[in-house]
């Protein structure tokens, strides 16, 4: 079974707002780092935002950093990807990641769970 369950996403306005989230009721999410990474055809899966669950500390890459805003609902075991001011540079598959507290800020080798990814679409 899918340990990390994403649902949102789709097709979004350039300079319009999507979300995208992340269930991890089958993760031991209490300790641990969740995160948001994104991938395009031939390019690197690369790091977009991570909140540490608990003290709530965050990352965000630059390219996203203003715009998309990360969140977490402890009691629900669920974190939010609110991204902002969209733009067509956006669309990606978007990804949940869940990693120990080192993974904050770091590359997908340090996530050890992924959800199944979904699509975001930027159109013009």
């Amino acid at each position: 079974a899918q340990i990390l369950v994403q649902s949102g996403g789709g097709s979004v306005q350039a300079g319009g707002s999507l979300r995208v989230s992340c269930a991890a009721s089958r993760y031991p999410y209490s300790s641990n780092v969740m995160g948001w990474f994104r991938e395009v055809p031939g390019k690197e899966r690369e790091a977009v935002a991570a909140i540490r669950i608990g003290d709530g500390t965050t990352y965000y890459s630059d390219s996203v950093k203003g715009r998309f805003t990360i969140s977490q609902d402890n009691a629900k075991k669920m974190v939010y990807l609110d991204m902002n001011s969209v733009k067509p540079e956006d669309a990606a598959m978007y990804y949940c990641a869940a990693g120990p507290r080192s993974a904050l800020g770091r590359s997908k080798y340090s996530y050890g769970y992924w959800g199944q990814g979904t699509q975001v679409t930027v159109s013009t």
